[in-house]
């Protein structure tokens, strides 16, 4: 079996990092240093990198933080970030991984660890090693968020109810295209969020700029508008394998004139057309064990279906 070292992660690492994550086999740009650390005093870093025993070449790495010193977790600030691998990583190799990660937060006084893996989507080559090695540490499964998916390649077709509103969001004769302009997007998502749920968005409108500045390539706005007036947005999280909507968001004006359709059509049928995936993120609540079906409805009517994300626990105290 394969000698694992482990190291915690210091920014002396970054640079090793981040290349790592761009050639993982279930590496996306959230994993990369300059997305995590935008909120690093909210969430205590305790990465960890795992390397091949005497030698600089990495075989995994987890971006992780911890809670009160006794719970290592997935980075809190992440809807997922189990073991991201490299094409190297077997199965006798992730059980090693395993075995070492474990006697170090042992050793390091952890209690607990959370465990949120990558889901399936995100994966540009199988990367399940980890589910196995999960399983022989009696893990347990604690947590289930239910998204809802769209794969590219075997697409259904639009609900009636959404070829209706496409047709009339193009009679209303509004433009959609990228946009630059987060500030009056997320003034809708707000007002949104606060008129439905009583909620803010995860994000503020200086950090969505700031992460957009950083990573153009993935954090994209597209927007409908009526004349200079942006009646909607879509917030997209660009990675290799997905196309994930991060946060949508519609005016009443925009409701009236079905706006969204236009700006999903266009996402779907031409934009993202290529991608393997077209993910509308997830319409759970309470810890996966509420489903919002209104909401679920809604993105399935799109032709998307279920994919789920999974949390694990493994107690270390035994």
């Amino acid at each position: 079996m394969t000698n694992i070292r482990i190291e915690s992660y210091s920014e002396a690492h970054k640079r090793a990092w981040d290349s790592f994550v761009d050639a993982a086999k279930n590496g996306v740009f959230l994993f990369k240093r300059d997305y995590m650390n935008y909120h690093a005093e909210r969430f205590p870093d305790a990465s960890l990198m795992f390397f091949f025993d005497d030698s600089d070449e990495l075989i995994a790495v987890l971006p992780a933080t911890s809670s009160d010193g006794e719970v290592l977790s997935s980075h809190a600030g992440l809807t997922f970030g189990g073991i991201v691998s490299g094409n190297a990583m077997k199965i006798a190799s992730m059980l090693n991984v395993f075995d070492v990660m474990v006697t170090h937060a042992r050793q390091a006084g952890f209690k607990r660890l959370i465990y949120k893996a990558v889901p399936h989507i995100y994966h540009r080559a199988p990367a399940e090693e980890d589910l196995y090695a999960l399983f022989r540490h009696d893990a347990r499964l604690v947590r289930r968020d239910v998204s809802a998916t769209i794969d590219m390649r075997e697409r259904l077709p639009f609900g009636k109810g959404r070829k209706w509103a496409l047709k009339q969001a193009k009679k209303a004769g509004l433009e959609v295209g990228r946009s630059f302009d987060f500030a009056t997007f997320m003034s809708i998502e707000e007002q949104l969020l606060d008129d439905k749920y009583g909620a803010r968005p995860v994000h503020s409108v200086g950090e969505i700029e700031l992460l957009a500045s950083r990573f153009p390539d993935n954090i994209k706005l597209f927007a409908a508008r009526c004349g200079e007036a942006m009646l909607a947005g879509v917030v997209i999280y660009e990675n290799a394998e997905v196309a994930h909507a991060q946060y949508i968001g519609t005016s009443e004006e925009g409701r009236r004139s079905c706006a969204l359709d236009l700006i999903m059509d266009h996402l779907i049928n031409d934009y993202y057309a290529l991608k393997r995936y077209f993910d509308f993120g997830i319409s759970t609540e309470n810890g996966g064990r509420h489903l919002n079906i209104g909401l679920a409805e809604n993105k399935q009517s799109y032709g998307a279906r279920a994919v789920v994300y999974d949390f694990y626990e493994l107690d270390l105290s035994t």
